[in-house]
């Protein structure tokens, strides 16, 4: 059982800058269209100050700082028995290449349904930016299956 202590428990910041050639890569692995996230040119055109992070970019942020995996081996879950079981987004600004955002995430809830064959970690994030603006806010469901 993922021991409940861990409420409130914040993994470690993680910073990443932005860069225009991986948000574009990401916009086509995505299969995203719209040239404001494949071109600078659409992108300042549409008022942004250069190209903006699709969507769901910002959730690489913590799977590429390794805050994640540090976060499953803290509660102990072996990676073989987990489940993404849900994501959610609020954004209030946008988040362009050449910006640098931190995302500092605590885990809020710790909880199990069908006698504790199924666990849930809730982990609340919020990504500020350079000038430690709130750009966005995640809500990830983690479930352990047993």
């Amino acid at each position: 059982m993922i021991d409940k202590k861990f409420i409130g428990y914040q993994l470690k910041p993680s910073v990443l800058t932005v860069d225009r050639t991986r948000l574009q890569f990401f916009a086509k692995a995505i299969g995203e269209q719209n040239p404001v996230y494949l071109d600078q040119v659409a992108a300042q055109a549409a008022g942004y100050a250069d190209v903006p992070a699709p969507p769901t970019f910002l959730f690489a942020a913590e799977l590429d700082s390794g805050a994640t995996d540090q976060l499953l081996a803290d509660l102990e879950i072996p990676l073989a028995k987990l489940l993404h079981g849900e994501q959610s987004f609020s954004y209030h600004q946008p988040v362009c290449a050449g910006d640098t955002v931190t995302v500092q995430s605590t885990i809020t809830d710790i909880y199990d349904k069908k006698g504790g064959q199924l666990e849930f970690a809730v982990k609340a994030s919020r990504v500020t930016n350079q000038r430690s603006e709130l750009v966005a806010e995640m809500r990830t469901v983690l479930v352990v299956r047993h």
